[in-house]
């Protein structure tokens, strides 16, 4: 059934307009319910989550298909040559995963309206010997078989023919990462924002130069003459980026990635390993409904896990609490490990139940952290300063861009809580971010090694058993 009287007029229009027995793309959408979408497994476009499948991908395509007013079917595989099969037999209306519309691309399929621009980098591990240029590779260069990255360096190896590379028929782009931190490849080309995502957790990823700049980012289609579903494609990017969603997606998946401190990152992932199990169980113990991966990015934001951490304004602890604030939580002693975290939990849930309940996640996450480090009135004065100037309030977006006028006195001075140090709270909402992915990367990771030494011990287990005597197999 048709559920949008643009979608249906255009649709008419077009099936009007075309002589060809076949009926539209777009007709097809509407006659199945569906939109079906082959998309590349990866943290820039799909992954399963916490709480199951996430991605900028996955979102944007679940937009287009909440616009159409129909259901969303996912085709999910790790390889491009999987999906563009899809594609070529009509399985699939087009395939989303961050690509880039290469010379090769462009005589067979069609790309969709652009909606992101990225920079195709040249990654080495820190240490080594640094290439400014391609003259100074002095090793293979490794990238994805059949990627955007093999085309460009096939194009790169004609202006330089002492310049050797391959393709690994079986790695994907995170995968290489890892051996390039690992010391098995010296080089891969890869995406800015893969690299940025990935080093968080590999800090020792740095870029030699950049390969090619300002490359447009858009879905893949099928080359025909049938125009039904990219008309629609056009209309759904305007209207994204006029009513800043698609900005406001970008920022929930890449906004607090761009800034990069290597110091910070791999401290952070030393204390992870070495400082964090002390205080997990409380932090695990206190969460209530966060999750207590977020809860400890919190407390390494504020103390870096030092329990006896204290500023000169007087905040104390894990958590950082104010003294006001401690007894308010019923906490006797700011200094007592599981006192604060118990206290800084209570203390971000009331903050969270103060958000207006329209405001969804994560922004009300996010509003909550901010209130956290700079108080509640000053993040509503900052919202009363974007509604004033026509943005949205309830979007973190568009909220953190006017924190930092607090520090000004011609706007502070107008304000119902006044001065306010509004940029360094975003700034602590970004580093939380940042801290919460990278632990839920490593905590994942942990809990996947432990589960593979359990199954290779009940294996182990089960081998001894069998090799034992008939008879004393049979006892209990």
């Amino acid at each position: 059934m048709v559920k949008n009287a643009f979608w249906f007029c255009l649709l008419l229009w077009l099936t009007a307009c075309t002589p060809a027995p076949q009926q539209s793309q777009l007709y097809q959408i509407y006659h199945r319910d569906s939109l079906k979408v082959g998309i590349l497994h990866g943290p820039t476009s799909y992954y399963v989550g916490v709480d199951g499948p996430v991605g900028f991908e996955l979102e944007l395509s679940q937009a287009l298909a909440d616009k159409l007013g129909v259901k969303l079917e996912l085709y999910p595989s790790y390889h491009l040559d999987e999906l563009l099969q899809k594609l070529d037999s009509g399985q699939v209306d087009y395939i989303a995963g961050g690509l880039t519309f290469t010379d090769r691309r462009k005589g067979k399929y069609r790309a969709a309206p652009a909606y992101r621009w990225i920079n195709e980098v040249l990654v080495f591990k820190q240490g080594n010997t640094w290439p400014r240029s391609a003259e100074d590779i002095t090793d293979t260069v490794v990238v994805v078989k059949d990627s955007s990255h093999a085309e460009t360096l096939q194009q790169l190896s004609q202006q330089q023919p002492q310049l050797k590379w391959q393709q690994h028929p079986t790695l994907d782009a995170d995968e290489i990462l890892q051996q390039v931190v690992d010391g098995h490849i010296a080089y891969t080309v890869t995406d800015s924002n893969q690299l940025a995502l990935n080093r968080r957790f590999y800090p020792n990823l740095s870029i030699a130069f950049t390969v090619r700049d300002n490359l447009p980012v858009s879905w893949l289609m099928a080359d025909t003459a049938d125009d039904s579903l990219f008309a629609v494609l056009i209309e759904f990017f305007g209207t994204m980026y006029q009513s800043s969603e698609l900005i406001t997606l970008e920022d929930k998946y890449f906004g607090h990635i761009q800034i990069f401190d290597y110091v910070d990152t791999l401290t952070y992932i030393d204390a992870i390993e070495q400082t964090l199990p002390e205080f997990k169980p409380w932090f695990v113990q206190y969460a209530g409904e966060l999750d207590w991966r977020l809860l400890a990015a919190l407390s390494y934001q504020e103390s870096h896990w030092d329990p006896k951490a204290k500023s000169p304004t007087g905040v104390r602890g894990l958590m950082m609490l104010t003294l006001p604030t401690a007894q308010q939580m019923g906490i006797r002693s700011r200094l007592d490990p599981e006192q604060s975290i118990q206290g800084g939990s209570r203390y971000l849930h009331r903050l969270v139940s103060r958000i207006p309940e329209r405001i969804a996640m994560p922004d009300r996450l996010w509003f909550a952290l901010a209130s956290y480090n700079v108080g509640w009135g000053h993040v509503e004065d900052a919202r009363i300063l974007t509604q004033q100037e026509g943005a949205d309030p309830d979007k973190w977006l568009d909220v953190k861009q006017r924190l930092p006028l607090l520090r000004q006195k011609s706007v502070y001075q107008t304000t119902k809580y006044g001065y306010a140090r509004g940029d360094e709270a975003v700034t602590y909402v970004e580093n939380i971010r940042r801290y919460y992915d990278t632990l839920l990367w490593v905590d994942e990771r942990q809990q996947a090694d432990i589960r593979l030494q359990q199954q290779k011990q009940r294996l182990s287990e089960q081998v001894s058993t069998e090799n034992l005597p008939e008879s004393q197999q049979q006892q209990p």
